[in-house]
């Protein structure tokens, strides 16, 4: 009574399609990861990649530490920012540690 060694391609065939079924579930778990957890990760960094490129000299920042300030000076990669209304107090700090950009209003 040996039904291992059998060779019926009927057994064959549900391995094969066992396996198929398998890989085809990964791919769509893998998808299904993908537009839950990847994409919106990456569409927030070109969102902060945008925010950051829009600083210029006079816009209020908020820092990543909690800090309100006015830009005084960009450079490629540091800004120069004044804190408070002590005008004696600038401090250079890079671009990555700004958290949101408010624009002067035009009048």
């Amino acid at each position: 009574m040996n039904l291992l060694l059998t060779e019926d391609p009927g057994v064959a065939g549900q391995g094969a399609a066992g396996m198929i079924s398998l890989v085809v579930m990964l791919v769509c778990w893998f998808g299904i990861m993908y537009f839950l957890m990847i994409r919106p990760q990456k569409k927030e960094q070109k969102k902060k990649a945008a925010l950051i490129n829009s600083v210029e000299v006079g816009d209020s920042i908020l820092t990543t530490s909690g800090f309100y300030g006015t830009v005084i000076d960009v450079t490629e990669e540091d800004v120069i920012v004044e804190f408070g209304n002590n005008k004696n107090c600038r401090i250079p700090m890079k671009k990555a540690a700004i958290e949101q950009v408010e624009k002067p209003d035009a009048e």
